[in-house]
């Protein structure tokens, strides 16, 4: 059994989620539940595997063996049911610079990419700042829950349509997408030379009665169509590592990837990094399970309160991630005074949904991957609030 509920005190470690409070938030007065990642203890057999590392003091240029590769390609077997080739396996020091990458090596300037907001706000990035045009096919929101917005996608789409990046599970949303609309959604892309970028970072984190399927698992059309993103820093609370993988079994889409990783010097990664990631798919089944009751629990904690505070909140259902999506649109407040209300009265940093773009005004996204007290403490806070309206 492990300890989730141990408090590990993070201030004053260098750490954005906590030493970055009073410059994103103008105060440290606040619990921090907004970077995406956990305050539970990175699991003991990583930091056994790394500190067995350290004994050998020459850290110099490193590789990755085949055990690296056969953790990766056991781990998709055994969690998600897809064969993967080690010949598939690209690294990467993070799926951002993947998905940018990716936008480098295979569209142009001017070239059109699709995004389905409200989404993590690093694809807007990734497409404008690199001189492409973005395509915005909004979620649709329907009885509490989003879908893909089909009918809009095809009418937006034109020949200079060229990739689409999929959140897959989305963040913030909490959905996991369905094979039927994983199906639909990658004929759409198909039928239209449309290539598919699939950041799949969350995929390990799956909340009961639902199943993550690799997009590229569904068929072997689709596979040689996409380019997926995967990482065990969401999973493991390993993102200080900046260690990730993309598996591409296009042969040409593969060596166009991996030679602008060579051309930009960023594939060679880092020794902890390549020990962590092998340990964590190798030995972090257990611990994983484990995990996923205990945010269970923490997600239920605030499924009670929602349903407690409904004239003033919602929750929308979470189906993976230990990032929730909080509705506070029925206090009818601007962004900006809402914003204001959860950071002084109930002095909770969260993220403003508008930061995840359209479709995003009048939410919160709330980090539950912390100790349950912090999560009854942060709810005490928040109940107070409400209360004072």
């Amino acid at each position: 059994m492990y300890n989730f509920d141990e408090i590990i005190p993070r201030k004053n470690t260098d750490s954005v989620k906590y030493d970055k409070l009073k410059t994103v938030f103008g105060t440290d007065d606040v619990i921090p539940m907004w970077v995406a990642d956990m305050d539970f203890k990175t699991p003991d057999f990583v930091m056994d595997a790394i500190r067995q590392r350290t004994n050998h003091e020459i850290l110099g240029y490193s590789i990755r063996s085949d055990s690296f590769f056969d953790s990766i390609t056991n781990w998709m077997e055994n969690i998600h049911q897809w064969k993967v080739n080690k010949n598939w396996i690209s690294f990467s020091p993070g799926v951002v610079p993947a998905l940018t990458i990716a936008v480098l090596a295979f569209t142009k300037p001017g070239d059109k990419i699709i995004v389905q907001p409200p989404v993590y706000f690093p694809f807007f990035s990734s497409v404008l700042n690199t001189g492409r045009q973005i395509i915005y096919n909004q979620l649709k929101f329907e009885n509490k829950s989003y879908y893909f917005d089909f009918e809009d996608l095809k009418k937006q789409i034109d020949s200079r349509t060229k990739m689409i990046i999929l959140c897959h599970p989305h963040n913030p949303v909490g959905r996991v997408w369905t094979k039927d609309e994983l199906s639909e959604l990658a004929d759409i892309c198909l039928k239209n030379e449309i290539l598919i970028l699939s950041d799949e970072i969350h995929s390990d984190l799956i909340f009961k009665g639902h199943k993550h399927i690799p997009i590229a698992s569904i068929s072997e059309e689709i596979a040689q169509n996409t380019i997926a993103t995967y990482a065990p820093s969401k999973t493991f609370n390993l993102a200080g590592l900046s260690s990730s993988i993309v598996i591409i079994s296009n042969k040409k889409l593969k060596n166009t990837f991996d030679n602008f990783m060579n051309d930009l010097h960023l594939n060679g990664g880092n020794i902890f990094g390549n020990v962590a990631l092998e340990a964590a798919y190798t030995h972090g089944k257990d611990w994983l399970n484990e995990m996923l009751e205990y945010l269970e629990g923490n997600a239920d904690l605030i499924r009670q309160f929602a349903k407690k505070h409904q004239s003033k909140m919602d929750l929308i259902e979470p189906e993976a991630t230990y990032l929730l999506w909080l509705d506070f649109r029925k206090m009818d407040m601007s962004d900006k005074d809402l914003e204001s209300f959860l950071l002084k009265k109930a002095k909770l940093g969260l993220n403003p949904g508008s930061m995840f773009g359209s479709g995003g005004q009048g939410f919160h996204r709330m980090n539950i991957a912390c100790p349950r007290i912090v999560v009854v403490k942060a709810l005490n806070q928040l109940e107070e609030a409400l209360n004072s309206l």
